[in-house]
């Protein structure tokens, strides 16, 4: 019998050297110690670093989840750095794939710990992941902190999240709690206090109280009885569809129609010359191959060149180079595609209304002012109403009107049109301005603005919606239309993701509660 017990006891070795080995650097037996009844689980030293590990793993989670809930807006991320570096590269997934690498380390940490800890062996974190510990919190607390005082926004789009992943975090917390019972525990039955026990209970016991109470605080309106979901929102092509052709291009355009955009959006600049075109940067230096034909003016602002110039250009080249592609995940093109994306041009105002106006679809522009010193200045307006009553004939109420300076003035030359606004305003006052639409950043997406603003007959677009989830929850708060990169992505949701009813959610949270109740007893009983 004692030769057996050695055995078992000789046999576990190797698993204990492993953990100790990844944790401590400490892969011999006699290098290590064990946990003494109603001891701590390690020195002075250790104690007080041990809940640093803890925050750091907290803290990164906390990021981690931040910025992967901020897909929607890489994009944007990635052109603000571009503005401002000269060069395009994707820092939004370097950034991604560092937080998910520092939190994978981390949580490894941590299970090594927990681990330890069961088996009754002292904790001794080596220098080299006490450095390594210290440097995932500084990282992940110096991007939170980024991301508070730079980006503002982002912490509504974190909010919005929580509307529909909440009931769903909420299982994994749990699951979390449960797997944490055993350590727990286990320290409980080996403190030989009653004081330490409950100072180790006592905070698990009130944070599981909590977890379990939590969902009687939460709203999702991805939540609610069948037959009250509205209508799908439109989708509008935001500069058509760049996430599968060069935008602002006939191509992507074109692509929108083909995937069943009701609506196209697009900006638009004025030549030297006094001609609209269609381009979304200040320089062409982005997103066409200026280097090549005027590699003199690639800071010269696109207005200041004339369109004979600017017809010499390719627009589409760019694209297809993978250091230049605009947005994460984006997947290869067919060689028909890259064929027709190597031959695309810089469009102008009137083909682009004239191609709208013959698929029937909507159209929505940024107007730009032309800078300083250029000859049309002060005229653009007329220019672009030109274009769009005389040169294009496009049908009046397919265009969406958001340029507000000079709103009366459109009004009166050219009824017709359907006036949106950039804000939200008194319905009295948008009623008096003919306003029949808003035209919104999703951030301010609000159920019970949209269904006030919506019995009054005005409609509610959201601006730039590309992540399904973000659809999913546009839809269920009632948006009517979104403008968005991912048309192709889209079009295929038949129904908003975590949609559920009111007694289906109760049914999850009940089971999951009770579920991890029972497991939680089991593991304190035995």
């Amino acid at each position: 019998v004692v030769r057996q017990h050695l055995l078992q006891r000789y046999e576990h070795q190797p698993f204990i050297s492993c953990l100790a080995g990844f944790y401590s650097c400490r892969w011999k037996r006699y290098q290590r110690e064990k946990t003494e009844p109603g001891k701590c689980c390690c020195s002075m030293r250790e104690c007080m670093f041990f809940p640093l590990l803890v925050a750091a793993f907290c803290v990164s989670l906390v990021f981690l989840y931040t910025w992967g809930e901020g897909k929607n807006d890489y994009n944007g991320f990635d052109w603000y750095n571009f503005g401002n570096l000269g060069f395009w590269f994707l820092w939004s997934l370097l950034i991604l794939i560092v937080a998910a690498v520092l939190f994978a380390y981390i949580s490894l940490l941590l299970v090594l710990a927990m681990c330890l800890l069961s088996e009754g062996q002292q904790l001794y974190l080596h220098w080299s992941h006490k450095i390594g510990t210290c440097l995932v919190l500084g990282f992940s607390l110096a991007c939170l902190f980024a991301l508070a005082v730079l980006w503002r926004d982002h912490q509504k789009t974190v909010r919005l999240s929580f509307q529909v992943t909440a009931p769903f975090l909420h299982i994994g917390a749990i699951a979390i709690m449960v797997l944490l019972s055993w350590p727990v525990a286990l320290h409980a039955i080996r403190a030989d206090k009653k004081v330490i026990q409950m100072i180790i209970v006592g905070p698990y016991l009130a944070i599981l109280l909590f977890l379990f109470l939590i969902p009687l605080g939460m709203y999702s309106p991805c939540i609610r009885e069948k037959g009250t979901l509205g209508p799908k929102p439109a989708l509008i092509g935001h500069r058509g569809a760049p996430m599968v052709a060069p935008e602002n291009t006939e191509m992507s355009f074109l692509k929108t129609i083909e995937y069943g955009g009701d609506g196209l959006e697009t900006d638009v600049a004025i030549s030297y010359d006094g001609v609209p075109f269609l381009m979304h940067d200040d320089t062409l230096r982005r997103t066409t191959n200026i280097q090549e034909v005027y590699p003199n003016d690639i800071d010269k602002d696109a207005a200041f060149f004339s369109w004979d110039a600017l017809q010499k250009l390719n627009a589409g080249t760019w694209f297809l180079k993978a250091s230049n592609k605009p947005f994460v995940g984006m997947g290869s093109l067919s060689k028909a595609d890259q064929k027709q994306a190597m031959n695309q041009s810089i469009y102008k105002l009137s083909s682009f209304l004239r191609l709208a106006d013959s698929h029937n679809k909507l159209v929505i522009f940024d107007l730009y002012h032309p800078p300083e010193k250029h000859p049309y200045r002060n005229s653009w307006i007329r220019i672009i109403l030109d274009c769009i009553l005389n040169e294009s004939k496009i049908k009046r109420h397919l265009v969406l009107w958001l340029h507000n300076s000079v709103r009366s003035y459109v009004q009166a030359v050219a009824p017709g049109f359907q006036h949106i606004i950039g804000r939200k305003e008194p319905i009295e006052k948008l009623l008096k301005r003919n306003i029949v639409k808003l035209n919104l950043v999703y951030t301010d997406m609000s159920s019970e603005d949209i269904r006030k603003y919506a019995e009054a007959n005005i409609t509610t677009n959201y601006y730039v919606v590309n992540e399904p989830w973000l659809y999913s929850l546009a839809w269920c708060s009632g948006a009517h239309s979104v403008t968005t990169n991912a048309v192709h992505l889209l079009k295929d949701l038949n129904q908003p993701l975590f949609l559920m009813t009111p007694k289906q959610y109760n049914t999850m949270w009940i089971l999951t509660d009770l579920t991890s109740a029972f497991l939680i007893a089991l593991i304190f009983a035995l």
